[in-house]
C-alpha cells in the first residue's frame, strides 16, 4: 500500500486498482489541469489541480463505502470510478466543456470512450472490473453511482473544502466527517440518516456562498468567456480536432491560443490578465425572460446586434447570460422522523437560499475597456434591459 500526504486529507493511501491507475497516462494528465482555471486570476494561490481533488475523492469514497457496508469488487469499482470522475475533463475544465459539447455531443461524466479501450480499460480489467460499470458509476448511474455523482457525492464534499483552503475563502469549509458518517441507503437511495436536517443544510449554505464569492466571481466569468470564445475560433481556424483539443492540458491549450494568429492576442490578454471589462451587469428581473439562459446560436446573434448598435468590432462584444439560478443540493434526502424526505421539503433554509440565488444573479455583457461605455449603452437597448435593474459602464470599466 501507498500513503500519499495530502494537503486537505492527510495521508490517502492508495491500493488495488487505484495504485496502477495513478500511473495511467491519463490520469497523470490531471496534474496539468487547475480545479478552479480561471478563478486562479482572482485567488492567487488556487492552483490546485484536478489530480489532488481526484485523490481527495477517491479517499473520500472509500471512507463512505467503509460507512455503508460495501466491501469486495463492488468497492473496487465505485473506488476506481471516484479517482477516474475528472478523466473527461478537457484543458480549464469546466470552462471548456460547453465548447466540447457542442463539438463531441458529450459531457466531461461521460468517459465511456476513455475507459472502452486502451491504457485505462486494461488496467481495470486486470483487476476483474467491468469498463461500462465503472463509465457508469462516473456518471451517477445505480445505487453506489450516487456516492460518485450526486447529491450526496463525494466529488462535492471533496472540491468544497479543497477549494476553501486553498483560495483561503472559509464558507467552504463543511464537516465531511459527519457527513460520511451520517450516510445510508434506504430503499436503493442514499440519504442521510435521522437528525441531519443541520448537516444538509450546511452544505447547501457552502454550495451557496461559494458560488457567490468564489465560483461565479465576475473575473472569472470575464475570463472564462473570452477563453470560451477564443477556442471556438480556435477550432474554427485551424485543423486542431475536436477530439484533440479535449484532451489537452491547460497549458497546451494556451500554447495552440498563442500559435494561431486570430487567437494570439486572445492568448496574450488571458495570460496577463488584461481582460476585458465589464460593459453591462443586469440583476434577474432587469433581463426579459427570452434573454436568460439563451442558447449559444442565439448568445452570438445578439453580441453580433450589440456590436452593430455600438459600432464595434464584433469580437469586442461578449454577452454572459446564465440559465436561471438551480440548486440540486435542495433535493437530498434526509430521514425525519423514521420517513424520507427532500431537504427542501424540510428545511426553512433553502427557501432562503433560493431567494438570494436569485438576487446573486447577473447578466454580463463584456468588452475591451476603451469599447465598454457605448457597448454597455447598445446592450441596454439591443437586450431590451431594465436600466433600474442594470448598470453600465462609466469609460472607467466598472458598472455603477
Amino acid at each position: 500500500m501507498n500513503a500519499i500526504k495530502d494537503s486537505v486529507h492527510g495521508h490517502v493511501d492508495v491500493d488495488g486498482v487505484a495504485r496502477d491507475l495513478l500511473d495511467t497516462e491519463a490520469f497523470q494528465r490531471l496534474r496539468n489541469i487547475k480545479q478552479l482555471s480561471t478563478v486562479r486570476l482572482v485567488y492567487p494561490s488556487a492552483n490546485h489541480t484536478r489530480f489532488e481533488h481526484s485523490l481527495g475523492v477517491y479517499h473520500l469514497a472509500g471512507r463512505a463505502l467503509d460507512r455503508l457496508g460495501v466491501d469486495g469488487a463492488r468497492a473496487e469499482a465505485v473506488r476506481a470510478a471516484a479517482l477516474l470522475h475528472d478523466v473527461g475533463h478537457g484543458p480549464y475544465g469546466h470552462q471548456t466543456e460547453a465548447v466540447i459539447e457542442r463539438r463531441l455531443g458529450r459531457h466531461h461524466d461521460d468517459v465511456h470512450d476513455l475507459l472502452g479501450s486502451g491504457e485505462l480499460a486494461a488496467v481495470l480489467e486486470s483487476h476483474g472490473l467491468d469498463t461500462d460499470a465503472v463509465a457508469d458509476l462516473v456518471a451517477g448511474e445505480g445505487e453506489l453511482g450516487q456516492l460518485v455523482s450526486g447529491e450526496l457525492d463525494v466529488d462535492r464534499m471533496d472540491y468544497l473544502v479543497r477549494d476553501a483552503h486553498h483560495t483561503g475563502v472559509p464558507y467552504g469549509t463543511i464537516d465531511h466527517g459527519r457527513l460520511l458518517r451520517s450516510l445510508a441507503l434506504v430503499d436503493g437511495d442514499l440519504a442521510l440518516a435521522e437528525g441531519n436536517v443541520p448537516t444538509a443544510e450546511s452544505v447547501l449554505v457552502a454550495r451557496a456562498l461559494m458560488n457567490a464569492t468564489v465560483y461565479r466571481h465576475h473575473v472569472s466569468r470575464i475570463a472564462g468567456a473570452m477563453l470560451e470564445r477564443v477556442c471556438e475560433r480556435l477550432l474554427d481556424g485551424t485543423d486542431l480536432a475536436a477530439e484533440r483539443f479535449a484532451r489537452m492540458t491547460d497549458d497546451e491549450l494556451l500554447a495552440a491560443l498563442r500559435r494561431h494568429d486570430g487567437t494570439a492576442d486572445a492568448a496574450a490578454r488571458l495570460a496577463t490578465r488584461d481582460l476585458y471589462k465589464r460593459a453591462a451587469w443586469a440583476e434577474i428581473d432587469a433581463v426579459p425572460d427570452d434573454v436568460v439562459g439563451v442558447d449559444h446560436g442565439r448568445v452570438r446573434e445578439l453580441e453580433r446586434e450589440i456590436a452593430a448598435a455600438a459600432d464595434a468590432p464584433e469580437r469586442a462584444v461578449l454577452l454572459d447570460s446564465p440559465g436561471e439560478p438551480s440548486m440540486p443540493e435542495s433535493s437530498t434526502r434526509v430521514v425525519v422522523n423514521g420517513d424520507v424526505r427532500r431537504l427542501h421539503e424540510q428545511s426553512a433554509l433553502v427557501q432562503g437560499l433560493r431567494s438570494a440565488q436569485r438576487t446573486q444573479w447577473r447578466l454580463g455583457v463584456y468588452a475591451p475597456e476603451e469599447r465598454a461605455a457605448e457597448v454597455g449603452e447598445a446592450a441596454v437597448r439591443v437586450l431590451g434591459l431594465d436600466e433600474d435593474g442594470a448598470s453600465i459602464d462609466l469609460s472607467n470599466g466598472a458598472p455603477r
